[in-house]
């Protein structure tokens, strides 16, 4: 066995079909063609001396040789990104890359703030993730970004987390709903109107629950919805009520398509937080825009730090 002979790109091909646990769509990523793949990975297996992978059926498993291949090559890609990013550190902060996961909620205002660091830093490289709190929770898990902005930080995981903002969590209805206008409403009026929730483990919902729980109530569940998209539009169908985001909601109120309760104990103010891996070393570009979070984010007009109340 002469490991000499193994080429990184023999590594990455090997890499995406392990990853990927399909040579199918592994190539699909690469852009390669299915027979050049196997090719390249027939020739790493007979470079190490030993099957990589098994056939069971129509789906292929890693051998034991294959997961320690996978294990190194994982360490040397890490090392490759590194030394990337060590370079682009030592050119200064106008080249190199991020890659930034947000929370759904948060998507109505880091893009502008994110417009901004781009429009001051073009060298940089920006790819950017929108997802709910589980899909944010994978990619952190397998550290695929740089940075994540999220809500409640994950208590399981050793992260650094850092406050940003307030996110206040405003309750809405449909323009016509008979609360609408009434001021200081007591939670256990609302003890039997319907509420269109967000999927379980949702932040927002989390949030809503402990509160009402707190008032000895137990929400109607009369719908479950996935995008807080959804969530607005049944809303304004008249279906129920929701706890949403202020900032998820803004548009809505100011053309009437929804309307806010001032219902006593709201808005009930969640944080949103810079999270990522303890121990991860940030690129120039990570620090950055986080410095750049944490300055432009409390500067009038893309502040996040409100706390509305009911006109």
């Amino acid at each position: 066995m002469n490991l000499r002979h193994v080429t990184l790109n023999q590594l990455r091909i090997f890499l995406a079909v392990a990853r990927n646990k399909s040579f199918a769509r592994a190539a699909e990523e690469l852009h390669l063609s299915p027979p050049t793949l196997s090719l390249q990975v027939k020739q790493l297996s007979e470079t190490v001396g030993q099957p990589l992978f098994e056939q069971l059926g129509k789906k292929i498993y890693l051998t034991a040789s294959g997961t320690t291949l996978a294990e190194a090559s994982e360490d040397i890609e890490a090392r490759l990104q590194r030394l990337a990013e060590d370079l682009a550190a030592l050119q200064g902060v106008e080249r190199g890359s991020l890659k930034l996961a947000i929370l759904t909620t948060v998507k109505y205002t880091v893009p502008k703030l994110l417009g901004g660091f781009c429009a001051a830093h073009p060298g940089i490289e920006v790819a950017m993730v929108v997802g709910n709190r589980e899909k944010l929770l994978q990619r952190l898990a397998g550290n695929e970004d740089d940075l994540y902005i999220m809500g409640q930080p994950p208590e399981q995981m050793n992260v650094i987390s850092e406050e940003l903002a307030d996110n206040p969590l405003v309750l809405v209805a449909p323009p016509e709903h008979p609360l609408v206008g009434q001021r200081g409403i007591a939670p256990k009026k609302l003890a039997h109107e319907p509420f269109i929730l967000r999927e379980p483990g949702s932040g927002t919902r989390l949030t809503a629950e402990k509160f009402f729980a707190s008032q000895g109530l137990v929400l109607r569940n009369r719908l479950e919805v996935g995008s807080n998209e959804a969530i607005k539009q049944t809303v304004a169908g008249g279906l129920g009520l929701a706890v949403l985001s202020i900032h998820t909601v803004a548009a809505e109120l100011a053309l009437g398509e929804l309307a806010q309760l001032d219902v006593q104990g709201f808005p009930l103010i969640r944080r949103w937080h810079v999270v990522y891996p303890r121990g991860k070393r940030l690129s120039a570009a990570a620090t950055a825009f986080k410095d750049w979070l944490f300055t432009h984010s409390t500067q009038t007009g893309s502040s996040p730090m409100a706390n509305p109340r009911p006109a």
